[in-house]
């Protein structure tokens, strides 16, 4: 979840448009609904959030935000195994055994992962050719709230780490996306960012859609906050971020150790406001299941299809259905888990009063008939008939 604190939404010119009655109106319901914790081996709630999951040898692998009971920075990230011959039709109650922090916050001054720093996201890939697990996560230096938008990248020859930090920066600096071209990039340095004083105006709108937020990082790098990581059929490793102030999606190759950019990005649905991506291919097609910004509060679950990631990308209805379906059941996606041949789409349940408790919500991906991707309601939904 990437705008996470009041003053970080009025700081960036209150980025969600939620209205504040709606989003007590939302946590309200969040109490009167709450999930069942999802036990470890101990019988402790699982707290890995923001995360992911995949087999690796004889376990699953289960990364993710380690997160205080109290505040909003980080302990670090955790991991949580289960033998690979636990059953999988049921992934929230596997037997997840807490194998501690596989990268640890440090009381190095100045380090990206100092102590009070914000890790979110972290999305672990093993790197065939290197043998190394290789970690990325979006990155808030500390005591600088969510304007640093960095990566992290960590590797560990060991699924257990721990993870060494190797940097963290933003990506693609002084790069256009692969498919600008010369007249794009003239369109983008015409949108002078002192004309649009006034934020969600419609030109200003199509000034982020041209590329205005795009070319006012361009030295810097490009923003990169909620995110996800993806290996495609051909050993292409892709990662998908929010970027240019949450309102557009890149989707970045990564260079073939994992540990940077080759330089060839996209954009996907620009000044649409999306973030929190998760991905899945099937049958030649790409198929990004993301959530609108409100900050901690839960929306309706966004579409896009596409054959390429160089898009384009087409836009769908949510694939969310049944009760709950209008608020994505009260949570927000993170992951696509792949089991065999069963797909889950692993989200959380946000509890900003307690971060360390908030909720894992997994539900059966499907395809229907017609093709179209479809997340069933779960049996107990918190949000009632919403």
């Amino acid at each position: 979840m990437n705008i996470r604190t009041f003053v970080m939404l009025f700081g960036t010119f209150c980025m969600t448009c939620i209205p504040a009655f709606a989003q007590q109106r939302n946590r309200n319901n969040r109490q009167r609904f709450e999930y069942p914790a999802t036990p470890d081996t101990n019988g402790h709630h699982v707290n890995a959030h923001g995360g992911c999951i995949f087999r690796h040898g004889d376990q699953w692998l289960w990364y993710g935000e380690a997160r205080p009971q109290w505040g909003f920075t980080s302990e670090g990230v955790a991991l949580y195994t289960a033998p690979a011959s636990a059953d999988m039709t049921d992934p929230q109650h596997a037997p997840w055994q807490n194998r501690g922090l596989v990268l640890r916050v440090v009381d190095e001054e100045g380090s990206p992962i100092e102590r009070g720093c914000i890790i979110e996201r972290p999305k672990v890939l093993w790197n065939e050719k290197t043998q190394l697990f290789v970690m990325l996560f979006h990155s808030e230096l500390k005591g600088r709230g969510y304007e640093a938008a960095q990566t992290g990248f960590a590797t560990s020859p060991k699924a257990e780490g721990p993870f060494t930090l190797h940097h963290a920066a933003r990506p693609n600096p002084n790069r256009w996306p692969a498919d600008f071209a010369e007249a794009d990039i003239k369109k983008a340095k015409s949108y002078k960012l002192a004309d649009y004083k006034e934020w969600w105006t419609e030109p200003w709108r199509e000034a982020i859609r041209y590329g205005m937020f795009l070319f006012r990082d361009m030295e810097r790098g490009q923003m990169s906050r909620d995110m996800t990581v993806f290996v495609d059929d051909d050993g292409t490793a892709w990662h998908i971020f929010s970027s240019e102030d949450n309102l557009t999606l890149h989707a970045a190759e990564l260079t073939p150790d994992y540990l940077g950019y080759t330089g060839r990005y996209y954009r996907i649905a620009p000044g649409g406001q999306n973030e929190a991506p998760t991905i899945i291919k099937r049958d030649g097609t790409y198929w990004l299941l993301c959530s609108g910004c409100t900050g901690w509060d839960p929306n309706e679950a966004r579409l896009f299809s596409a054959k390429s990631m160089a898009g384009p990308w087409t836009q769908h209805p949510s694939p969310c259905k049944g009760p709950g379906a209008r608020l994505t059941y009260g949570a927000q996606g993170t992951w696509m888990l792949q089991a065999g041949d069963k797909v889950f789409f692993m989200a959380d349940v946000w509890n900003p009063r307690s971060l360390a408790n908030s909720r894992h919500l997994w539900m059966p991906l499907t395809f229907g008939a017609d093709g179209m991707p479809v997340v069933q309601s779960p049996i107990q939904s918190p949000m009632g008939q919403e």
